[in-house]
Order: C-alpha cells, then sequence, then structure tokens
C-alpha cells in the first residue's frame, strides 16, 4: 500500500497496468517542478492527453493538472527533451516487484530507456538500449554499482515471485517463517504477505521451507490477478489498490469511487500548487513575530550543528591510531596513484578497515569515515589538523549564536527580505587556476602564467595525473587529475589557451605525458626559464585540434560562470557564448559575452547573480589575444 513514504511494489504494478492500458503514447513535453519532481506529457490515440507525475523516491501516477512550471527549465528537463521528445513508448513494465519502473521509448532509429526509481531518495535515469547511462537526475556512486554518464544500469537478475521455479526456490532457502519471507525476500510487504498466506491457507508463521510453493505461488497470482481489477480505497494514512481487509477509514466524504489508482494516489498526495494554497490559508504573523520564531529555529539549529561537531571531534580522538593510519597511507598513495585508483583499490580491499572508508572527495583529498558517525577527514594534514577544521565550525556556530541572541534583545523590524533558491558555487581551491571538468567528470587544470604553471607541477601534479601541453611557445601548462575517456576535451582545452589563440591560428598540434617525464632539470649548457618544463621519453601526440572556447552561465545545482571544451560548457550551462581567434581584445570579449549572457535571464534573475555574473567572473575564461565571439545559444 502507498504512505506518505512512498509507493510500495504491489503500488507500481498497478499503475504499471494503467499505463500499459494506455498504450500506444508518445512522449510530448517534460517538466522539472522541483529537484526530484519530474512531469511527462504523454500523447495517446485519438487526441488523448496523460500527465505522468514522477516524485523521485516517492511516486509515479498520472495527475489531472500538473503544477506551474518553472519559468526557466532545469538543464534535465532540457536533456530529457533533447534526447526523447516526440519519442513513441515502446513498452512499459516493473521490475519484478522492485519499485522500479522502466520505459522503452523509441526516436528514429534509436531505442532509449527511461527509469525511474522510487525507493531510497530516488532517481530518474535515461539509457541507451543497452543500459548505459546518458543522464541521471541525480549522480550518486554506491559500494555496489555507479549512477553516473556511461555506466551500465544493472537491474537484479532474480525474480522471486516472477514463476513457480523462483518461487520455490526462494522458500526453500529462506529460514524465516512464511509471512517474512514474502514480505522481505518476496518484497510484497507485509499487508500483502498475509493476504497470500490466508488465500493459500496456510498459518503465516509456518517455516517458508514447509511451506507448499504451488499453493503460494497461485495466492500470489491471485493477488497480481486482483491488482490489475483496481478498486482502489483511500484511508487517512494509506492508499491501496484493493480492499484487503474491512474496516478501513476512507477520506471523509470521497466514497471511494475513482476511476483508477492513479486518480486514488493523486488524491492521497497533493498535488504541489494545492500545498501552496494551504500554506497560503495559513495564520499570518506579524514581521516581528516572524522573525522571533527564525531566531529561535536559527539558534536551535546552531545548538544542534554545535552538538553534532562537538560528537565528531570526540570521534576523531576515539580513532586517533586509525586515523592517524589511514592520513599516512593515503597521503603516500596519493603521490604515486590517482584518487580513482586509490578508490579501486580499497573497493577491492575486504579488510574491515578498508571497509570503513565510505566515501571519497578527490577535489578535497579528502575521505568520509564511519566512525558510529561518518566523518570527513583530509588526508594531507594531521589528525590534530582534522580537529582543528571541526573546532573552528564550533567557534564559527558558537559565534553565530551569540549574535542571534543579541540581534533577538535588540531586534528593530528591516526590511523584508526575499528568498531565492540560487546558490553560489563554492569556491574550490583550484578555481584560481584555469579549469574546466571533462563530461566524464574529472578534473583538468591550466595555469594562468608562468608563476601557476611552475605551481602545478611542483605542487598539485600527482603520480595519477596527466601532464598536457600545446605544443606551440607559450602555452599553459594542463594537468588531467586522474583517468578520463575525453582526450579530446582536454587537448582542446590546452590548445586553445596557448600562443597557438594569440597567433590567431585555429587548429594546433598538442601532446600528453606522464608525470616522472616532466623534469625541470636541463642538459649541460641549457636554461630552463620561469614556467617551462623539460620533457623526456615518448609523448602522446592530438594533432590539429581545433581552438575554441565556450563561456556560458550554470544555475543548478549551483550558480556560477564556468568556461572550457564548447561542447562541455553547451551540456551544462542555461546559456553560453563560443569564442574563436579574432580580432577583439580579451577585455572587450568579456564585456560583450557578459552583455549576451544577461540577455539570456531576467532582471529578477539578474540581481541575484550580481555578485557571480560580472566582467571578472567572464573574462577568468577568455583566452590571450584577439577573440571573436560565434553567438550565443
Amino acid at each position: 500500500m502507498a504512505t506518505a513514504q512512498g509507493m510500495s511494489g504491489i503500488d507500481v504494478r498497478a499503475v504499471t497496468h494503467e499505463l500499459c492500458a494506455r498504450l500506444p503514447l508518445w512522449i510530448d513535453k517534460i517538466y522539472q517542478f522541483e529537484t526530484r519532481t519530474i512531469g511527462i506529457r504523454l500523447n495517446g490515440e485519438n487526441h488523448a492527453k496523460n500527465q505522468l507525475l514522477i516524485e523521485a523516491g516517492r511516486r509515479a501516477h498520472l495527475v489531472k493538472n500538473f503544477p506551474p512550471p518553472p519559468k526557466n527549465p532545469p538543464q534535465f528537463a532540457m536533456l530529457l527533451r533533447k534526447y526523447i521528445s516526440g519519442g513513441k513508448v515502446l513498452a512499459i513494465r516493473q521490475h519484478g516487484l522492485e519499485r522500479i519502473l522502466v520505459f522503452d521509448i523509441g526516436k528514429g532509429t534509436l531505442t532509449y530507456r527511461l527509469i525511474i526509481e522510487l525507493f531510497d531518495e530516488g532517481n530518474v535515469i535515461l539509457t541507451d538500449e543497452s543500459y548505459r547511462i546518458i543522464k541521471p537526475l541525480r549522480h550518486h556512486r554506491f559500494k555496489d554499482r555507479d549512477i553516473v554518464p556511461d555506466a551500465i544500469y544493472t537491474l537484479s537478475s532474480t525474480d522471486p515471485t516472477g514463476s513457480l521455479e523462483n518461487l520455490t526456490a526462494s522458500l526453500t532457502g529462506d529460514d524465516r517463517d512464511l509471512v517474512r519471507a514474502l514480505a522481505v525476500a518476496g518484497m510484497l510487504g507485509g499487508t500483502y504477505a498475509e493476504y497470500v498466506c490466508r488465500t493459500a491457507g496456510i498459518d503465516k508463521s509456518t517455516p517458508a521451507s514447509n511451506a507448499d510453493p504451488k499453493a503460494v505461488y497461485a495466492a500470489v497470482r491471485a493477488l497480481f490477478d486482483l491488482v490489475q481489477h483496481a478498486e482502489p480505497v483511500v484511508s487517512a494514512t494509506s492508499c491501496e489498490p484493493v480492499v484487503l481487509a474491512r474496516g478501513t477509514d476512507s477520506i471523509p466524504g470521497d466514497k471511494n469511487q475513482f476511476a483508477g489508482f492513479s486518480e486514488a494516489l493523486e488524491a492521497f498526495y497533493p498535488m504541489t500548487k494545492a500545498e501552496k494554497v494551504r500554506v497560503a490559508s495559513k495564520p499570518k504573523f506579524s514581521q516581528e513575530e516572524r522573525i522571533h520564531k527564525y531566531q529561535e529555529t536559527a539558534i536551535k539549529k546552531f545548538d544542534d550543528k554545535i552538538k553534532k561537531t562537538q560528537e565528531i571531534v570526540t570521534a576523531i580522538y576515539e580513532n586517533y591510531q586509525f586515523i592517524a593510519h589511514v592520513i599516512s597511507s593515503l597521503d603516500a598513495a596519493s603521490k604515486r596513484l590517482s584518487w580513482q585508483e586509490i578508490e579501486h583499490h580499497l573497493k577491492d580491499t575486504s579488510t574491515a578497515d578498508a571497509k570503513r572508508i565510505v566515501a571519497f572527495y578527490p577535489d578535497e583529498a579528502a575521505v568520509e569515515i564511519d566512525m558510529g558517525k561518518k566523518v570527513k577527514i583530509f588526508v594531507h594534514d594531521s589528525v590534530e589538523q582534522n580537529a582543528g577544521r571541526y573546532y573552528d565550525i564550533i567557534k564559527k556556530f558558537r559565534k553565530k549564536k551569540e549574535g542571534a541572541l543579541v540581534a533577538m534583545k535588540t531586534f528593530k523590524p528591516k526590511k523584508k527580505m526575499i528568498r531565492h533558491d540560487i546558490v553560489p558555487m563554492k569556491k574550490l581551491w583550484y578555481h584560481r587556476f584555469r579549469w574546466f571538468i571533462t563530461s566524464d567528470g574529472i578534473v583538468v587544470l591550466g595555469g594562468r602564467d608562468a608563476s601557476q604553471n611552475e605551481e602545478l607541477v611542483k605542487k598539485y601534479m600527482s603520480g595519477g595525473d596527466l601532464f598536457v601541453h600545446a605544443d606551440v611557445h607559450g602555452a599553459s601548462v594542463v594537468i588531467v587529475k586522474g583517468k578520463t575517456e575525453k582526450m579530446d576535451e582536454v587537448a582542446q582545452f590546452a590548445a586553445s589557451y596557448s600562443g597557438a589563440w594569440r597567433s590567431g591560428h585555429f587548429s594546433a598540434d598538442v601532446f600528453s605525458a606522464q608525470p616522472n617525464q616532466v623534469s625541470k632539470t636541463p642538459e649541460s649548457g641549457e636554461f630552463v626559464t620561469r614556467g617551462s618544463f623539460i620533457v623526456r621519453g615518448e609523448r602522446t601526440y592530438y594533432r590539429d585540434v581545433p581552438v575554441a572556447v565556450g563561456i556560458g552561465l550554470v544555475l543548478e545545482p549551483q550558480a556560477a560562470v564556468i568556461g572550457g571544451p564548447p561542447a562541455v560548457i553547451r551540456s551544462r550551462t542555461k546559456t553560453f557564448a563560443e569564442l574563436k581567434p579574432g580580432q577583439y581584445e580579451p577585455n572587450d570579449v568579456a564585456k560583450k559575452v557578459l552583455r549576451l549572457l544577461r540577455q539570456s535571464i531576467s532582471p529578477e534573475e539578474e540581481k541575484l547573480l550580481k555578485g557571480i555574473l560580472n566582467t571578472e567572473a567572464v573574462a577568468a575564461f577568455v583566452p590571450p589575444g584577439g577573440s571573436d565571439i560565434l553567438g550565443t545559444q
């Protein structure tokens, strides 16, 4: 049964049957209303219109009306429109009894799969026909699977209730009683597992291995058949596709007369618009009362943060020896290996200590360790320095709490603040260099001048990195922080931020080498200038690499101006401008690009982006030398 937390596998089965009954369907427009909420307009035969609402991790069903869509569609909605709008829905299926819904969509000669996960935090994932992920709504790396672009999406191979043979094998190998075996291993849940036991005429406390699989399987199929002829009922706490037990208190006045299960789910899960109406009808408080409540809430949050951070410090010192060992081991390993290799080695290690490392943060040279609570540890710092980071957090929140207490005593009404959801991108250590992130998620850095070239090689280049340089005089040193399959993007980045651009050339040769091939030690009689290096041994060349730079504005999940290879920037930004070598000076180009980017946003957004979208932010990605702007997209 569906609850406030989300739908069950049986609920997904009922919705799947309802959707399949409406085939054939064609994908019309796709919307993204909130971070996890997607809407898909489905056109049927005879001009039928269907609207599928998906709240990842919670529900997926048809609705009468969508909430008002945002003025500017988020990036994920635009990507789905690009790939599957206009496509035909070839099939809709549930994977076993799991809370996974799969749409097979044909468009032209290609087939795509849209996978909707309704368990845990949920996800919406677009893959190709072979289940290779094109783009997920939410990127995530688990211990046993990765939900990131180019990874293969895997589905479990067994379905305990899919056949008599599968059910027999599942019950025979289960040492629980029948009702628990069906509820957990069979994924039926408690209510439906008890129904199957009653229908099969078997006491629910009977050991699963002693139960008659044929009788149980017949009862399971009877349940599935019943669900396909839904007569839904809604109570204050749940929504069921069929009535399995009497005495359910329905929603007052609805008489349980629903045309289908989706209609019942829509009544049970109020739409976002309806929720806003209810919020608007709540009692209004004066400005003083609202501010006072906000300050009280803020103080409670500060206290909670201080308490949790103190617990982390205690955990660090209680696990002092273990953390010191992790720091020394990973600090040494990072000098020889990339973080990708370190993560791979640790995942393949079965020791208890290795399993305590549950997450990796390559950009920050940090790992997350499970010590009863999850704690981020920076491997280039000592144990005391790591503890000091958390002491600084405690000091910061104590100071904030003191400020809030003073403000409560000296409150004076101020001008109403307008809340917004534009969050500036957090400044990371490498943002002072030239940088971009490849399509497969690898950080690439480039020096802005001779001093930064020196710094990148001497301080930040490690064993698992790659040294890249344009084969021309006067170019950025480019460091690839890990292994990437997108060397065409890296090569274009290196070629564009080089003397080739300044000279007006439209292509350049680029080479790559391993860190141990790069040196500052010259041959006898030679001299190496600041920012230059000697590369010895075999190099890998990339010939006639076209130079081009894209500069764009990204709003989600964090707002920033970003730059790099046009193909990468185009896929990630709300709007972007493409540059080629030309006649206009860098400062003039930065001003022109800024005007073009501002034209693509509303006046309200421009005000909110005042500290983010400016000439300085754009100029950071303009190549040295003259440029022409090809236009914006």
